[in-house]
């Protein structure tokens, strides 16, 4: 351009040329404010598109308030003046604001204004979630247990470790089998030592809440967190009444819920599910529970005899199973028991490892603990097994290596520890026990007991029996099931038969570090004993009310409850470890009155014991001696005695199965009396006849009948 207005139109340079000319006619020349400034009272607007060339013409926008610097660039003024390099600026001007131009000569750079630089705020929880992936992706690499915990515990900010877990489990779901059995280990190695449980419980809580986000990336989500849910189960890192809680606090239609729901009932509730869930993702060590406890029994007999305690904590971090320490320090205390010359080597070694972090804290008092609860069946084998422990004890305490803070009681039951009485009633208990697996004699074991002579401590004998099955295989089971019924029906009253149970609920914390599958299993014995009329529902509440709501014993007996609701219950308990046809109990009472009434129209004896024998269910043969009794009184025809006989003589009936149906018998006599007038004196008859027979135990003869009344009845 030519002229330095060269942006103005012809039509406004003629305006300027009579404003310039107004303002001197008005001696105002001298103002500060120069001619442009006056354009503003014009109101003069660029023109519209299309018009006068140049910028105007491309921007349509108004050139109110447009002034021009010493450097010819365009600048806006404020109102009264104000404004950047080349105005004065309003009268007492304290805005800070103004437009500096470097390219300007006059520009000064001491005007520069001061300026704020905005920067984000550091959010702490974001900056701990970056650091943590970090942590995880390392661990995920290099597969370092130790590194992972160091890392974790120098990041500091433990309130945050539920998001640790959260982000840990969420980044390892969306991986391969081999990371999500990764970060179960991780999780089972920093419980307690680095994150406490109730941390491990919020953080697997947070989890189920985001499960219906997680859903949306990951298309097995549900599965995925519900197994993991169950395998933190297994691990002993959240109890299962965690389950229960955490639903309560999620909406119904959650994805959440619905991973509780198959945790528990697809996994947790299976048969051997402890070694189902550990396998699930290949496991950490491929191996199972027995073949640990055989791995550590062998590194630390090696130890014992080559003194190498480099070597045996190599063999240690080797197993992979630092959640499974206590196992190591239990036997190695067992070990320095048996063999006190290998007691200096075996304090040397678990100092080392404690020192070196190998066996954390934690793990060390759960180890002594447990030895401390089977101080009583280890006495059978190593008689000074008592004081030796307590003299362990405060040598390991002096040591450093155990917390001054151990002292737990050797006794349990809640019996005081040194009742000399109890302990040899519970040595002698574990021997009749092993015997009655043997043998399978009922009528032995009953007589051993009752030579005893302790019957207020049956109940602590039917905790030694469920226990001691518990860590067997089925056959054991079922026979520790069929003696329950034996011992109610003969020596042991429903009171002892539910504090027996009770002392098991109370202890199912401790009890599930030997045994995995004990709450399961107890959940089993609990049922299997409403249904065989050992207990009644009515004993179930009464447990419940006894036992803290969120314990482990609790969760058990919710899980008995559920056994015992489902459709076809009855069938299913029967036949929970071999027992049974797999008909329901209703089905075979009925199979069981249709051949006792083919046998009482004529049928023949052979025939009828084969048919009991088809039904498979030696433990429920009561039954068909409580009928076939019930049908002499109502067809007044004794001719089926003859059938008893002869089962009886066979074996296909025992004697406690015989004695059974009896006293199911004498115990309803009132009710029965209701449709058989001389029930009382017909069965007074068949118990004289039964006797004399040799069909019931000796001790049957608490209800003698009476002489006349026999004598009526045979008439």
């Amino acid at each position: 351009m030519a002229s330095s207005e060269g942006f103005l139109t012809e039509e406004q340079r003629k305006t300027l040329k009579v404003a310039s000319q107004n303002v001197e006619s008005l001696g105002l020349s001298s103002s500060p404010k120069s001619p442009t400034y006056l354009l503003s009272e014009y109101s003069i607007k660029a023109p519209p598109a299309g018009g006068g060339g140049g910028k105007a013409a491309s921007a349509g926008i108004a050139v109110k308030h447009v002034r021009r610097s010493h450097s010819g660039k365009c600048v806006r003024v404020k109102k009264d003046g104000a404004g950047g390099k080349g105005t004065w600026g309003k009268l007492l001007d304290t805005d800070g604001e103004s437009h500096l131009d470097r390219n300007d000569p006059n520009y000064d750079s001491g005007e520069e204004p001061y300026q704020l630089v905005g920067t984000s705020v550091s959010d702490p929880l974001d900056d701990y979630k970056k650091a943590v992936a970090s942590i995880i992706e390392e661990y995920f690499s290099n597969g370092d247990v130790e590194l992972a915990a160091s890392d974790l515990r120098e990041l500091g900010s433990s309130g945050y470790l539920p998001y640790f877990i959260k982000r840990l489990v969420s980044m390892a779901m969306d991986r391969h089998d081999k990371e999500k059995e990764m970060a179960s280990v991780l999780l089972s190695a920093l419980y307690a030592d680095v994150i406490s449980p109730d941390q491990i419980q919020d953080g697997f809580f947070m989890l189920l809440e985001s499960a219906d986000d997680l859903a949306v990336d990951i298309l097995d989500a549900v599965d995925i967190l519900a197994l993991f849910l169950a395998r933190a189960v297994v691990d002993d890192i959240i109890p299962p009444a965690f389950l229960n809680r955490a639903k309560k606090g999620l909406p119904e239609s959650s994805k959440g819920v619905q991973a509780i729901q198959i945790a528990d009932k697809s996994y947790l509730s299976a048969p051997h599910h402890a070694e189902l869930v550990e396998r699930k993702w290949g496991g950490s060590t491929h191996i199972t529970v027995e073949e640990v406890k055989k791995k550590i029994a062998d590194l630390l007999r090696e130890y014992v005899e080559s003194g190498d305690t480099i070597e045996a904590c190599r063999c240690i971090r080797e197993l992979g199973v630092s959640f499974f320490h206590h196992e190591v320090v239990k036997r190695a205390l067992v070990l320095a028991m048996e063999k006190r010359t290998a007691e200096p080597l075996i304090f040397k070694l678990l100092k080392e490892a404690a020192e070196e972090g190998l066996i954390s804290s934690s793990q060390m008092v759960k180890g002594f603990s447990r030895l401390a609860d089977s101080l009583d069946d280890l006495a059978l084998d190593i008689p000074s097994a008592k004081t030796l422990f307590q003299s362990l004890v405060p040598k390991a305490v002096s040591e450093g290596w155990l917390d001054a803070s151990f002292a737990k009681p050797s006794g349990e039951d809640g019996e005081v520890p040194d009742d000399a009485k109890v302990r040899r009633f519970k040595e002698e208990c574990v021997t009749i026990i092993h015997e009655y697996f043997l043998s399978d004699d009922i009528p032995e074991l009953i007589q051993s007991l009752v030579d005893l002579g302790v019957p207020e401590y049956n109940p602590i004998f039917l905790k030694k029996l469920i226990t001691l099955a518990m860590d067997r295989k089925n056959r054991e089971k079922e026979m520790a099931s069929v003696l329950l019924s034996s011992l109610h029906s003969e020596i042991f009253s429903s009171d002892d038969i539910a504090n027996g149970f009770l002392l098991l609920l109370e202890s199912a914390e401790d009890t599930a570090l030997d045994i995995l599958d004990a709450s399961n299993e107890l959940a089993l014995f609990l049922a299997r004993a409403v249904i065989d009329d050992v207990l009644v529902p009515h004993n179930l509440e009464e447990m419940s009310c006894k036992l803290p709501p969120d314990s482990s014993g609790s969760e058990t007996l919710r899980m008995a409850r559920a056994l015992l609701s489902a459709r076809h219950a009855g069938e299913r308990i029967l036949r929970c470890w071999g027992g049974g046809t797999g008909w329901a109990v209703e089905d075979a009472k009925d199979k069981i009155l249709k051949l006792l009434e083919e046998y009482e129209s004529g049928g023949v004896v052979g025939e009828a014991c084969q048919c009991i024998r088809d039904l498979g269910m030696p433990f429920f043969n009561h039954e068909v001696v409580k009928k076939a009794l019930v049908m002499a009184m109502e067809k007044k025809n004794d001719r089926i005695l003859d059938l008893l006989q002869e089962c009886f003589t066979e074996g296909l009936i025992t004697i406690n199965q015989m004695t059974k149906g009896f006293t199911r018998i004498k115990d309803g006599l009132d009710d029965l009396a209701l449709d058989i007038p001389n029930a009382e004196e017909k069965f007074n008859f068949y118990l004289e006849h039964a006797q004399k027979k040799g069909w019931l135990l000796p001790s049957f003869g608490s209800s003698a009948p009476d002489a006349s009344l026999t004598q009526a009845a045979a008439s």
